[in-house]
C-alpha cells in the first residue's frame, strides 16, 4: 500500500514576482514503521528555464548558483560553489535546485554591483543627486523596483551596507547578487559594464584622522569631546543613529550657552565624515537633530 501524502498547492510558494519556474509543495510521507516524517521537494512547471538561463550565463564565462526565493544560496557552500562548468552546474542543480540565479562578484566575474533599494527615502535621494554623475554602464531592475548598476571590478571595492547612504550597498569580492534578468526582470542598460566613478572610490578609501578642530578643546570642552568620539568611533548601520542623538545633545548645550552652533555643527561633521559618512548626509543628520531640541 502506498504511503499517504500531503501537497501544497503551488499558488502557496512564497514569492511574488515573475519566477522562471516554481518549486513544488513539500510532499510529506510517513515512513514504514519508524513514525518519521519525509519531506521530498519535487520540480514542477519549467523549472529547467532556470537552469537553461544559469548554462547560458554559464556558457558566457559568467559563474552561477542557485537561490532560494529569499535570496539566500540553496546550497551549503553558497556562492564559493558557483560555477560556469556545464556538467558541475547541472549536478548542483540536481542537489540544489531553487527558483533565482546567484552569480559571485568581485575578481571571479569581473565586476562589482552599486544595489539601490528604493524603499530607504536615503537611497531616492542619493540617486536623484548624483544619477547624472554616474557614467553609462550595465543596469538590471530588481524584485524591489531597484537598480543593479554593475561596474568594472575595482579591488578598492568591498561588500558593504549603507556605507555611501541608506540603502545604497555595494557588492564587491566576497559577494554576491541575484542575477534579476534571469527571474523576468528587464536590463534597463546592456552597455558594458563601466569603470567605477573615482567620486565613488574616495568612499572605499582609507579615511583622514580627524582634524584639529575635532581634536582638540577647552578643558571646559569635556562633554563635546565624548560626542565627537562616540560620532568618530560609530559602527557602520549605527553611525546615523548615533549622530543623530549627539547633534540632539549638541542643540541642547547651545541653547544653554555651553557653544556656539556654528562651531558644533563643524567638529561633528568631521567626526561623521571619520566615521564614514559622506558630509551632505552627515549635515542632513546634524541639522535634524540640533532642530529636535
Amino acid at each position: 500500500m502506498a504511503a499517504p501524502t500531503c501537497s501544497i498547492p503551488s499558488k502557496h510558494i512564497g514569492g511574488s514576482i515573475p519566477l522562471l519556474f516554481i518549486i513544488s509543495a513539500l510532499t510529506a510521507c510517513r515512513a514504514a514503521g519508524t513514525g518519521v516524517v519525509v519531506m521530498k521537494i519535487e520540480q514542477i512547471g519549467v523549472g529547467d528555464s532556470v537552469l537553461t538561463a544559469a548554462d547560458k550565463l554559464a556558457a558566457g564565462g559568467t559563474l552561477a548558483f542557485f537561490c532560494l526565493s529569499d535570496k539566500r544560496p540553496a546550497c551549503p557552500g553558497g556562492f564559493k560553489t558557483a560555477t560556469s562548468d556545464p556538467e558541475k552546474l547541472r549536478e548542483l542543480w540536481r542537489q540544489y535546485p531553487g527558483p533565482l540565479i546567484g552569480v559571485p562578484t568581485g575578481t571571479v566575474c569581473g565586476f562589482d554591483v552599486l544595489d539601490l533599494d528604493p524603499r530607504h527615502p536615503e537611497a531616492r535621494e542619493w540617486y536623484s543627486e548624483n544619477r547624472s554623475r554616474l557614467p553609462r554602464t550595465r543596469a538590471h531592475r530588481t524584485r524591489s523596483g531597484g537598480l543593479h548598476l554593475l561596474f568594472r571590478h575595482d579591488d578598492t571595492v568591498h561588500c558593504t551596507a549603507g556605507k555611501i547612504a541608506l540603502g545604497v550597498d555595494t557588492r564587491g569580492a566576497g559577494g554576491y547578487v541575484i542575477w534579476w534578468p534571469s527571474a523576468g526582470f528587464p536590463v534597463l542598460s546592456d552597455a558594458a559594464s563601466a569603470p567605477w566613478p573615482d567620486w565613488l572610490l574616495v568612499e572605499f578609501r582609507p579615511k583622514p584622522k580627524p582634524t584639529s578642530s575635532v581634536a582638540d578643546f577647552h578643558a571646559g570642552d569635556g562633554w563635546l569631546r565624548g560626542l565627537v568620539r562616540t560620532v568618530a568611533t560609530a559602527a557602520e548601520g549605527e553611525r546615523n543613529s548615533i549622530l543623530f542623538w549627539a547633534a540632539c545633545r549638541g542643540g541642547e548645550a547651545v541653547r544653554d550657552g555651553k557653544a556656539a552652533e556654528a562651531f558644533v555643527v563643524d567638529v561633528l561633521v568631521e567626526a561623521a565624515k571619520h566615521a564614514g559618512l559622506p558630509e551632505p548626509e552627515a549635515h542632513r543628520t546634524i541639522q535634524s537633530g540640533m532642530q529636535r531640541t
